[in-house]
């Protein structure tokens, strides 16, 4: 809470003396990120148009306080820095490119619903990899002038992630992260500025209805590209990848990685609801004037009974992948760990290892014993009704048995 006041007060007194008033401007960040890294080619410039979009919808619809103005400016330049850094390495190293993304696989559903967990037990597999986080914050150091700053990188993002912990201390129990941590593939695809996690973090309406109608090829066209940098750098491996916003891109997905494997984890709406009705006010409050939990509880409802459809259709209706999906129960996960990726494994044709099961034995252990008490979100703080909700998943629910 007295974060919360601090930074309302910083607010206060920068609006009190016009700080920090100046619109953002696309031209001037993109300015800043060439001056920043020293690069001038981005190669494509596909992602103007969503950065166009994004920046009018802070203007004029995300309520920005002065901190989460100075935060959506670092943001956007830090994207842009990356891919002119990510440019100029293909550029110098053209077997970049070349590296081969085979059968990765994708682990995606609703949110809140298990994905994180599951994601951490597959990355102890030493025969797997995972974007991890400060990978997709700081891929290659600044300027190709200065050594590969690997470990100073890694150190700077769990200092960023500390500050935002204290100016969210909630998010330590709905959502722990550090710089070691795998990776959403939102953050990936915010190097094309066509993705969720904007929306997540901010109220940008005008934003949203943009991203619903765009052809998300190009995003998994880059995201193919980051983990090409990045298996270039670190050697190749199974890659295991997250994030429940696949959901609404599956076409995309498809189109890019025609080989991918799919696992799509189930839970009841009810809680997923609650759930992500919390990290979403948790997640925007640092950013935004004002936030509007009843607002936040109606898009979430709305968002995911759509992904909950698009679930039912994958199961129920005619799909060229069939073979290549599993769906799982976050219940079952939960109660028997191990046993679940152990039939995961099986159904695409792999063996649980050794490594592996000691890593998810010492990551259930660690669960056991974090004494962080889970906040959860209460449905009618956000103005929705248990039972309206049950009736609006209906379908969800009989499909899955949830």
């Amino acid at each position: 809470m007295m974060h919360s006041q601090l930074l309302d007060l910083a607010d206060r007194a920068a609006a009190a003396l016009g700080a920090f008033r100046r619109p953002m401007s696309a031209a001037t960040l993109i300015e800043l990120a060439q001056r920043r890294t020293r690069l001038d080619d981005f190669g494509d410039r596909d992602f103007e148009e969503p950065l166009a979009v994004l920046i009018r919808s802070y203007e004029e619809e995300a309520n920005l306080s002065t901190f989460g103005r100075m935060a959506a400016r670092w943001d956007v330049e830090r994207f842009l820095s990356n891919r002119l850094v990510i440019r100029e390495a293909e550029k110098r190293d053209p077997a970049i490119l070349a590296e081969p993304i085979e059968r990765p696989i994708f682990i995606t559903g609703l949110p809140r619903s298990g994905t994180t967990f599951l994601h951490e037990l597959l990355a102890h597999d030493p025969a797997n990899r995972a974007v991890r986080c400060w990978e997709t914050i700081y891929p290659y150091p600044a300027r190709f002038d200065r050594p590969n700053d690997a470990d100073e990188r890694r150190r700077k993002v769990d200092r960023q992630l500390a500050m935002f912990a204290r100016l969210a201390p909630e998010i330590r129990s709905i959502h722990p992260m550090r710089a070691e941590s795998p990776q959403e593939c939102t953050e990936i695809h915010g190097h094309t500025f066509a993705s969720l996690r904007f929306d997540t973090t901010h109220d940008v309406p005008s934003y949203r209805d943009w991203l619903e109608q765009a052809d998300l090829t190009g995003a998994y066209q880059f995201h193919r590209r980051f983990l090409q940098h990045m298996q270039h750098q670190k050697g190749r491996g199974s890659w295991v990848l997250k994030c429940p916003d696949h959901v609404f891109a599956l076409d995309a997905l498809r189109a890019v990685y025609p080989d991918a494997r799919l696992v799509f984890l189930h839970r009841d709406p009810v809680d997923v609801l609650a759930s992500v009705a919390k990290l979403t006010e948790v997640l925007r409050r640092p950013f935004a004037r004002r936030v509007d939990p009843h607002a936040i509880g109606r898009q979430v409802s709305e968002q995911w009974s759509e992904g909950a459809g698009i679930l039912v259709e994958q199961m129920t209706g005619a799909t060229a992948w069939r073979d290549d999906i599993v769906h799982l129960k976050f219940r079952d996960l939960v109660a028997d760990p191990l046993r679940t990726v152990a039939a995961l494994y099986e159904r695409f044709g792999r063996t649980v290892s050794p490594a592996l099961a000691d890593g998810i034995r010492a990551r259930v252990s660690e669960r056991a014993n974090d004494d962080t008490a889970r906040l959860k979100g209460r449905l009618e703080d956000y103005g929705l009704d248990a039972e309206v909700e049950r009736q609006r998943f209906r379908h969800y629910v009989s499909c899955f048995g949830v």
